[in-house]
């Protein structure tokens, strides 16, 4: 009669009574010697366990009486029940091996005392009597749910059935059987991860408070990386300003919707950039992809074309820092500025039409037609912003000013602003207290700030 032991069918080994008789015919039962316990594997008996790639130690040396204890010389024509275990589960195991168990998550099997749960206990085509070479998956999977090991993407020892990778097959003092804690374990393989850490200035606080598997699932995915969700669903799980905002904002930074998600502008582990930025600065990071002109409807400018080789630079792009004026996940506002900025050359002037300008400039800037300290632009007392700006016909700063980098003063642009098909250029002149401009818009005009008088120029 079969019975099923692990992996391997087998029947009760052969001893004693057999060995060397003819068939049929009982003989006595003789001594347990090498000889004789080496007969059991004879091409008449159990021929099949000889045929094993591995054998158990007992069995390779012919000490099959070692686990096996015979009383009945008619083995063979009783169906092999003249035999039995000398002793019963992990018992029969201990009297040769030390059996793991003390340490403080014991693998159910091996605490239940069924080592035949994953090994055979005559051989097998595996090393340690498993039923397989390396891959350890379908012995594994014979107890633990299969659905991580059938994703998309697969942690590279799951892949290989290589479980013993990271679990220790008996026991562990870590949880789950980890052969090692946590990050140790995972840096353990991950080297260059490691070494690139230690020497990063910025690292991503869950990396060094929390478990890997804190984001990233180590058995399988379906998204890359292994991720436990995709981006940016799982950065908002800890991010949760950010993402009520992507919620709800008009205008969405397509980079943090789609693609990559977060991780087109940040680096998910470590920086030696302020905000994990995967580039060398704001500046260098923003311009990974806004340097071709050909992104959005209509297309944004290509900003390295625009910054590059200008004397003067706007002051939040001097410090490298867009996000003086943009919101790099998304805002209400056109071009995900920051505020309010209008994009017509003309545009009727409202208390908050220059919020996003007014940010950093002097909040007056436009509210008083006489000043001597909120503008320098102003002839005497003048307010020669408020002139141009705040009417119902108002100039917008675009009129005379470059948003981001002009070879001009003041960041006006030598080119001049658009205006249809022409360019309104200021030609501005510049002097210790003032200055002159003749930007086809009117004749040239002088002012002065020491001045007492106005210059008596026509209304704008």
């Amino acid at each position: 009669m079969l019975r099923k032991v692990g992996k391997i069918m087998m029947r009760p080994v052969l001893v004693g009574a057999l060995l060397g008789a003819a068939a049929g015919v009982p003989a006595a039962a003789p001594p347990a010697t090498e000889a004789t316990s080496s007969g059991c594997l004879s091409g008449s008996c159990h021929a099949e366990i000889g045929a094993l790639k591995h054998r158990h130690g007992a069995v390779a040396e012919g000490g099959c009486l070692a686990c096996h204890s015979g009383s009945d010389a008619d083995h063979r024509s009783r169906g092999g029940k003249g035999f039995t275990l000398a002793s019963k589960g992990s018992e029969l195991c201990r009297r040769c091996h030390s059996v793991p168990g003390k340490k403080k998550v014991v693998h159910a099997p091996v605490r239940e005392g069924e080592c035949t749960c994953c090994h055979a206990p005559h051989g097998a085509a595996g090393a340690h009597l498993l039923a397989q070479q390396g891959d350890l998956a379908p012995l594994c999977l014979g107890c633990h749910d299969k659905a991580p090991f059938t994703r998309k993407h697969l942690h590279g020892p799951v892949a290989e059935g290589r479980c013993d990778a990271c679990h220790d097959p008996h026991e562990s003092d870590n949880k789950k059987l980890l052969s090692k804690q946590g990050r140790e374990l995972c840096l353990s393989c991950h080297e260059d991860f490691a070494r690139k850490m230690q020497k990063a200035r910025v690292v991503h606080p869950p990396l060094v408070k929390e478990l890997c598997t804190s984001c990233h699932d180590p058995h399988g995915s379906d998204q890359e990386s292994l991720l436990r969700q995709a981006m940016p669903q799982l950065c908002v799980g800890c991010h949760k300003e950010i993402g009520d905002k992507i919620k709800k904002v008009k205008v969405p930074h397509q980079p943090v919707v789609q693609g990559k998600g977060c991780s087109s502008c940040h680096s998910s582990h470590f920086s030696d950039t302020e905000g994990l930025l995967n580039g060398a600065d704001q500046r260098r990071s923003c311009l990974k992809c806004h340097n071709s002109g050909k992104l959005g409807d209509p297309p944004l400018a290509d900003m390295e074309k625009e910054l590059a080789g200008k004397s003067n630079l706007h002051g939040p792009i001097k410090k490298g820092r867009c996000t003086g004026c943009h919101d790099p996940h998304g805002s209400n506002y056109p071009r995900i500025l920051a505020g309010n900025y209008p994009s017509e050359f003309y545009a009727p002037y409202r208390a908050d039409s220059y919020s996003l300008c007014l940010r950093c400039h002097d909040k007056n800037l436009l509210n008083f037609p006489e000043t001597t300290i909120y503008t320098r632009f102003r002839d005497g007392s003048r307010n020669l912003h408020y002139v141009h700006v705040n009417s119902s016909k108002g100039r917008s700063c675009r009129a005379c000013h470059e948003s981001h980098a002009s070879d001009g003063q003041k960041l006006v642009g030598v080119e001049g602003s658009r205006f249809g098909e022409w360019r309104v250029k200021t030609r501005l002149q510049l002097t210790h207290t003032g200055g002159s401009c003749a930007p086809g818009c009117h004749r040239r005009y002088s002012y002065d700030r020491a001045s007492k008088k106005h210059d008596q120029a026509a209304p704008l």
